[in-house]
């Protein structure tokens, strides 16, 4: 497969997102099981550990997204031997030329969504080895700069959270810069003979009125993340509801054929 047909598919549904990085994750985590049946994809995605949130697909909706996933050759159904039931396997190295720590970063994501990266790193670590947090940087950078990470700040500020963007339009979860507070801001050099201006004798100058810059308190501001990201997470949890009923709707318009 030629470079010009990868990294072509840019979103997902929020189910596909979930069967495609619990494949991802067995795939890393636990081989012996892999590739997997639809009952251990279907419990995958509804394990009540390290998914955000936890949701309860049925073994029909998982099946859906399946075929899905297959028809974008991102999923492919294979038989093992001796085995009766079909196995399902993802294909993500064929269609998106990630590294190895990327595509475990990228699992992490679309089972989780936004993390800060030392929270990547170390949930990530148990797939494949991050040597360093400047390591994951520089991976984070290149998916960034693909355009399948977003940041809402520069990555060496502190506090800063990144996710993926495989998000539909509707969901609305296009993250925008936070702007620094000023301790996180670098230091101000003093000025030198060189940079400060000089004021002719002539002119009488008058004390400058004292401005002062507005701050937030750090510990503030850390609430107020942390109840967006709560907000976020319900909001998130509503929306999957919404998208596995209009899903089971389909099917049973589809099934009375209407």
């Amino acid at each position: 497969m030629s470079d010009e047909e990868k990294n072509q598919i840019r979103q997902l549904t929020r189910l596909q997102r979930r069967v495609l990085g619990t494949l991802m994750e067995k795939g890393f985590t636990t081989p012996d099981q892999y590739p997997m049946t639809l009952k251990g994809a279907t419990t995958g995605c509804n394990q009540k550990s390290n998914r955000d949130p936890v949701t309860e697909y049925s073994e029909a909706e998982v099946a859906d997204a399946l075929e899905q996933l297959r028809a974008l050759g991102l999923v492919a159904e294979v038989f093992t031997d001796g085995g009766r039931a079909p196995r399902y396997r993802h294909y993500i190295r064929h269609k998106f030329d990630f590294t190895e720590t990327q595509l475990a970063v990228l699992c992490e994501l679309l089972l989780r969504g936004r993390q800060q990266p030392g929270e990547l790193r170390t949930r990530a670590g148990r797939m494949v080895r991050i040597d360093s947090q400047d390591h994951l940087k520089t991976d984070l950078l290149s998916m960034q700069e693909k355009g399948f990470v977003q940041s809402d700040g520069s990555l060496e500020r502190r506090g800063v959270e990144v996710d993926h963007t495989f998000y539909l339009p509707k969901e609305n979860m296009t993250m925008t810069a936070v702007k620094q507070s000023v301790e996180d801001e670098p230091p101000t050099p003093a000025p030198t003979a060189a940079t400060v201006p000089v004021r002719p004798a002539s002119v009488a100058s008058s004390p400058p009125a004292a401005v002062s810059a507005p701050t937030i308190d750090s510990a503030l501001l850390h609430g107020l993340q942390t109840q967006l990201r709560e907000i976020s997470s319900q909001m998130s949890t509503l929306q999957n509801s919404l998208e596995s009923m209009e899903q089971r709707l389909e099917r049973i318009e589809r099934d009375l054929g209407l």
